[in-house]
């Protein structure tokens, strides 16, 4: 009795559906490391950015300039029933420039903390707007022209982070030099910035303003399309800029020797109008700009590689499992989780090479020494040289075809599934001769005429 029951667990031991369950428990297995790896480089990347936030912190945040925008005070009359004034009640009208054009350079530089680096820049603007037909505008809103504070107005300049402002800048108003203050006066529509109070009365045609804006920055430098029609011009040496917002530029060219950006924008383009009273929470939501980021993400590239761990693993998994099936060698389940850890360490070598150089040679370090490490340890486990060699040949294939996949973005759908379907057709035709219903009786005869040791 007790040898039956030996033999047939002998028999469900050697089954050839019983070593493909284990075989794919053990793949279920692997994904526990893989998510382990996948923390790894997500922590890495978070320290990459908490550092960058840090050094940006110091020097200037990312930048969105918007103005100028001049609010005039009025004063609006509550009544009781018998028509008698019981409060008044001052509002703001907010008008945008009928033109508006933003000039400038902005010269970038990398600051770097340890392993981690950071892209500043200095930016040097000239902002030139005019306003027209203040009087006219009041009377389109249907305001009664003695219940405007005229010599109350305020002009303000919208800037996201004032800790990049360098210099005290001043502004010329109508020819006039006028000396600019930290806060704004139109806080409902733009979070922070600069203003003055600027002489304004109904007789004026015609309002100029030009303002020197030296401001430093990280990353990104957006600008609001506040004028009736609005030109923003500007030059830089970087040479990867990617354009952002709610516009792209009308004109570029990027080259090695850094890129221009022209953009012109009518008030037609944006939701909201030249001028309005009370708040306007549609402002901020028409920025516009460009992104000054490093062309390589080491950290993007390598969580992207490493969602293709799992077919990896199943790919040389399955390479084993045919090798047993075809030449009867056995593959025992540790030496399958060994195999399966040395696949996964190759994303941990990969993410801490390319912190030190870049992608490119870390992939190749990388994955030289995982396809070495593998198919030596073939060649110990299975005692054959075209076995490893095979086990070789088939990671260098993958590795190849990922990395590029990883190049081309805009088509690794399309290389996914080609390269899938070569595989899948590689793998039928080596096991198209296979008889799967004899299989097990064969391998299990073949173990219980072995002799015992």
């Amino acid at each position: 009795m007790i040898q039956e029951i030996m033999q047939l667990i002998r028999r469900i031991t050697n089954s050839a559906i019983t070593r493909l369950l284990v075989i794919t428990v053990l793949i279920v297995f692997l994904f526990v490391p893989m998510g382990m790896v996948k923390g790894i480089i997500m922590e890495r990347a978070d320290m990459r950015q908490s550092v960058v936030g840090e050094i940006s912190n110091k020097w200037g945040d990312a930048q969105t300039i918007g103005g100028p925008v001049l609010s005039i005070p009025y004063k609006t009359y509550h009544t009781d029933e018998k028509g008698r004034i019981v409060s008044t009640i001052i509002h703001n009208a907010y008008f945008l420039p009928d033109r508006l054009n933003i000039t400038g350079d902005v010269s970038t530089e990398k600051r770097y903390r340890g392993i981690y680096e950071a892209v500043l820049y200095r930016s040097n603007l000239k902002l030139h707007a005019s306003f027209l037909s203040l009087a006219q505008s009041f009377q389109e809103m249907a305001i009664n022209p003695n219940d405007i504070l005229w010599d109350k107005a305020v002009v303000s300049v919208g800037i996201s982070d004032l800790r990049g402002v360098k210099e005290n800048n001043m502004v010329s108003w109508n020819n006039s030099k006028l000396v600019l203050n930290s806060g704004i006066g139109t806080d409902n529509i733009m979070p922070s910035g600069v203003s003055t109070r600027v002489p304004v009365s109904p007789d004026q045609a015609e309002y100029v303003f030009d303002m020197q804006l030296n401001l430093n920055g990280s990353s990104h430098l957006n600008f609001l399309p506040l004028g009736k029609t609005t030109a923003v011009d500007i030059n830089s040496p970087w040479t990867s800029p990617s354009f952002c917002g709610s516009f792209l530029p009308d004109k570029r060219i990027v080259n090695d020797q850094g890129f221009k950006a022209m953009w012109s924008i009518m008030n037609l383009n944006r939701n909201y109008p030249q001028y309005w009273v009370g708040e306007n929470d549609k402002v901020m939501g028409s920025s516009f700009g460009v992104n000054l980021f490093l062309p390589v993400d080491e950290y993007q590239k390598t969580m992207r590689s490493a969602k293709y761990a799992a077919l990896f693993i199943v790919l040389t998994f399955v390479t084993f499992f045919i090798t047993e099936i075809i030449n009867k060698n056995r593959v025992h389940p540790i030496q399958y989780l060994m195999i399966g850890f040395a696949i996964c360490l190759f994303y941990i070598l990969l993410i801490s090479i390319s912190e030190h150089t870049n992608f490119m040679v870390a992939y190749l370090i990388s994955s030289l020494a995982t396809v070495g490490l593998v198919s030596a340890y073939t060649k110990g486990i299975l005692k054959s040289l075209p076995m490893a060699v095979t086990v070789g040949g088939l990671l260098v294939f993958l590795y190849a075809f990922l990395y590029i996949t990883l190049q081309l973005e805009d088509y690794a759908l399309l290389m996914g599934s080609i390269g899938l379907f070569i595989v899948l057709s590689l793998v039928m035709f080596v096991t198209r001769k296979i008889d799967w219903y004899s299989l097990s009786s064969t391998m299990r005869t073949e173990t219980e005429h072995q002799p015992v040791k």
